[in-house]
């Protein structure tokens, strides 16, 4: 499945939130300087999502707060992942 997400880095928790529109934003700690806040969303979106890492690609947005992810995994174990996250945020 294709996700498009908001990325906003150097925050001091990471967490997932659905915005009102059913958008998501993710907060990450990792500072936007030489792709380490796109390998930290990779490996912390894994997590969430109990997924490997390499289930987990970036289409677009490499230097956007705009990225596209392709994961390889249903849409409604991701969604439900996603949804479990953003309650504990």
């Amino acid at each position: 499945m294709k996700l498009r997400v908001k990325v906003k880095p150097n925050s001091k928790t990471d967490a997932i939130i659905c915005e009102g529109d059913g958008s998501w934003k993710i907060k990450i700690k990792a500072p936007a300087v030489e792709g380490k806040a796109n390998k930290y969303l990779v490996e912390y979106l894994s997590a969430v999502l109990q997924l490997s890492k390499s289930k987990i690609i970036l289409l677009k947005g490499e230097t956007n707060s705009f990225k596209t992810l392709e994961i390889d995994a249903e849409e409604t174990q991701v969604l439900e992942n996603m949804q479990r996250e953003s309650q504990n945020a």
